[in-house]
């Protein structure tokens, strides 16, 4: 169970992920210390799985950014994970889901170019409903 301060170590970590402890410590007031402790407790724990980066993409050269709901797949839908798994330099996060569609890839592309030739190709395996981000 979070107490009141791990959701707030939380929320700071959320905000700024390379804080130091003792930059922690004071806006949670605590030590640096005692902070240390506390986000390593979360971390053994299993809260806090990793740490993470947010990127420009629009300067990382992949600004199309998109989410294809994957409607029917085949009995056999090992040619399209292989299909998924080999256009990995495009799919950010493929979740597995109920309702609507079975599958939703995040996606992104450094073209509408190369948008077209993975969905032309991703046509051979399943039916899908392309959606495109517009803004954040």
């Amino acid at each position: 169970m979070l107490d009141h301060t791990d959701k707030r170590i939380l929320e700071e970590l959320k905000h700024n992920a390379r804080i130091s402890m003792k930059g922690l410590g004071e806006k949670i007031h605590m030590t640096g210390q005692a902070t240390a402790n506390r986000v390593l407790k979360l971390e053994e724990d299993g809260v806090i799985e990793g740490y993470t980066i947010n990127l420009n993409h629009m300067k990382t050269g992949y600004p199309v950014h998109s989410f294809i709901n994957i409607f029917t797949i085949s009995f056999d839908h090992k040619p399209f994970l292989s299909f998924v798994e080999m256009q990995h330099q495009y799919v950010v996060n493929n979740f597995k889901i109920s309702g609507e569609g079975c599958y939703l890839m995040e996606c992104r592309f450094p073209s509408n170019e190369e948008l077209d030739r993975f969905l032309s190709e991703l046509n051979r395996y399943v039916n899908y409903k392309l959606s495109l981000v517009i803004s954040k």
